[in-house]
């Protein structure tokens, strides 16, 4: 039996659950945020320089693109988007750099470079 000067019996505060990892923590209403994605600019950078280098300025691009293609290839690894220009931009920057040496070596045997 309780008596009215009796204070009411504690019940445990109730906490939310912790959000998932990925997500930013403290109070929202109206539900979790989207997590922020991060980008992957040089992932793209990368493929567009290594196309380019196919065309022109190859011993300049081509180590660009290996240089973007690779911090690309390791922000996809960590969830960025954008894996397969990553990819695409290291193997465009190899055949802009292998192009260049046999350019190189056409010219030199022809006498254009001294």
């Amino acid at each position: 039996m309780t008596y009215p000067q009796d204070p009411p019996p504690e019940r445990p505060q109730q906490y939310p659950p912790a959000p998932p990892p990925g997500y930013p923590s403290g109070p929202q209403y109206g539900g979790y945020p989207q997590p922020t994605q991060q980008g992957n600019g040089l992932a793209i950078a990368g493929f567009v320089c290594g196309l380019v280098g196919l065309l022109i300025l190859n011993i300049i691009l081509g180590p660009l693109a290996l240089i973007f293609g690779g911090i690309g290839l390791s922000r996809a690894n960590k969830g960025a988007p954008h894996r397969g220009l990553a990819i695409g931009a290291l193997v465009l920057g190899a055949i802009d750099v292998i192009l260049f040496f046999i350019l190189l070596a056409i010219l030199s045997n022809r006498g254009f470079v001294y």
